[in-house]
C-alpha cells in the first residue's frame, strides 16, 4: 500500500532526466517512495541512473520531467528548504587536501550555518564518531583512503540532517574503515536519520538496508525487503545472485 505523502521521506513519480546529446534517458519514468526512518538502498549497474537520481534528489540537477518531493518539498520550487535538511556524502572525496580534518570540518560548519558557539563541540563529536580524533590535526593529503572516506562522512552529518544521501561511501577502502562506516550509519539511523545508500557491494546492502530498489536503464526493476526479494526469486541464494539475474552479467564499463 502506498504511504501518505506525510510519511514519506522521498516521493518520486515519473522522474525523467535526459542529458543533451544522449542517445537515451538517464532516468526513464523512475517512480518510488521511501518511508521516513528507513535505510534505503538504491542499487544498479554502472550507468543505471543511481548518481543522476541522487543528484536530482539533492537539488544538484534539475529533472527533465516528473515530480520529486523530498521531506514534503518540491525539488524544483523549494530547493533551498531541501538543502537545509539533507546531507550528502558524494562518491568523490569532497575535502580540501591542504587543510587538516579539523579545519575541513570547521570550514563546512560555517557553510552549513552551524551556530559559532556550537562549532567546536560538533566538530569534535563528528571526528570522534568516525574515529579520527587522534589525527584531527593532520592534513587530509596525508590520510589513507579509508580515513578520507570517514572524514567525508563526518562532513555529511555535521548539521544532523534529516536525510543523509551516500553515493558509494565505502568504495576502495579497507575492511576496518568499511565496518566502522556501516556501524555508524546504523547508529545514525537508530537515532532517527533516514539514509539513502548507493553501493555496488551487495553484501552491504543486504546487511544494512531496510528496503532496496534495483534500477536499470533509469527504471525500477525490483523493490522490497532484501530478504524477501531473495526468497521470492527462484534459484537465488543471496542478493548478489538476484542482482545479476535481473541486470545480467554483461560488463557495464
Amino acid at each position: 500500500m502506498t504511504r501518505p505523502i506525510t510519511d514519506n521521506a522521498l516521493a518520486i513519480e515519473g522522474l525523467v532526466k535526459i542529458y543533451p546529446r544522449a542517445d537515451r534517458p538517464a532516468l526513464d519514468g523512475l517512480t518510488l517512495n521511501v518511508a521516513r526512518g528507513n535505510i534505503f538502498g538504491l542499487l544498479g549497474p554502472n550507468g543505471a541512473g543511481k548518481t543522476t537520481a541522487i543528484s536530482i534528489l539533492c537539488t544538484l540537477l534539475r529533472p527533465t520531467a516528473g515530480k520529486v518531493i523530498v521531506l514534503g518539498h518540491d525539488v524544483v520550487r523549494q530547493a533551498d528548504a531541501i538543502r537545509r535538511a539533507i546531507g550528502l556524502v558524494p562518491q568523490e572525496i569532497a575535502l580540501y587536501p591542504s587543510l587538516t580534518a579539523r579545519e575541513n570540518l570547521r570550514y563546512f560548519a560555517r557553510i552549513l550555518r552551524i551556530p559559532g558557539r556550537n562549532v567546536e563541540a560538533r566538530v569534535a563529536e563528528c571526528l570522534e564518531m568516525v574515529g579520527l580524533s587522534d589525527c584531527a590535526d593532520r592534513r587530509i593529503a596525508t590520510f589513507s583512503g579509508g580515513m578520507k572516506r570517514r572524514a567525508n562522512l563526518a562532513v555529511g552529518v555535521l548539521h544532523e540532517p534529516e536525510i543523509l544521501f551516500l553515493d558509494e561511501p565505502t568504495v576502495g577502502i579497507d575492511a576496518q574503515s568499511r565496518n566502522l562506516i556501516l556501524e555508524r550509519l546504523a547508529e545514525l539511523n537508530r537515532a532517527g536519520m533516514t539514509i539513502i545508500y548507493t553501493t555496488h557491494y551487495m553484501e552491504e546492502a543486504q546487511q544494512l538496508c531496510d528496503e532496496i530498489a534495483i534500477i536499470d536503464a533509469g527504471k525500477v526493476i525490483a523493490q522490497g525487503l532484501p530478504t524477501q526479494l531473495v526468497a521470492d526469486a527462484d534459484g537465488c541464494a543471496n542478493l548478489e545472485e538476484l542482482f545479476l539475474a535481473l541486470t545480467g552479467k554483461q560488463l557495464r564499463d
